[in-house]
Formats: structure tokens, sequence, C-alpha cells
């Protein structure tokens, strides 16, 4: 669960401008195959992420199930693979 919050927190820093926190964790887990911190790529960038979650009291919470789940439909068409080695891996994605 460390690794899924320091994902997300990298999706909540990235509208702030801060720099993105997890780059390396994002490189190990491949996130960056569909997701680049201020570009759409395959899926949303880490800024439109924290864009379309500020002020969300359960940001976090909503997007670490996103990762672990997968989801469809709300950055677009292109769904999100579930990714259920980031709930017990702590290098997960």
């Amino acid at each position: 669960m460390k690794a899924l919050t320091a994902i997300t927190l990298a999706a909540a820093l990235a509208v702030s401008g801060t720099a993105f926190a997890s780059a390396d964790l994002a490189a190990k887990n491949k996130c960056n195959t569909c997701h680049a911190p201020d570009k759409k790529m395959m899926g949303p960038s880490w800024k439109d992420v924290a864009a379309k979650n500020k002020g969300q009291k359960d940001a976090e919470k909503m997007l670490a199930e996103a990762i672990v789940k997968g989801g469809k439909g709300k950055y677009g068409k292109v769904p999100m693979p579930p990714q259920p080695k980031a709930a017990s891996n702590e290098g997960g994605h």
C-alpha cells in the first residue's frame, strides 16, 4: 500500500506544480508506458488525474482502488487494466 500511496500522491502533486514525487516508482512499475507527468498518452497525464480529483476528500483511496481494480470511462474510452499486485507489492503500479 505504501507504493500505491506514493503513486497517488504523485498525481496529486502534479497539479500543484511540485515535481513528480515517484518517478523511479512509476518507471519501475511501467506506469510510464501509458502515463506521463504532463501529456496524455494511452492514459491521462498525472496532471490531468490530479486536476480531475482535486478537492475530493477520498481521492487517494479512489485512485488506489482504480489502480488495483482498473477502470474505464473516467478519462476517455481506453480502459486501464487492473494492477492487482499494487495492493500487496511495495513496488506495485
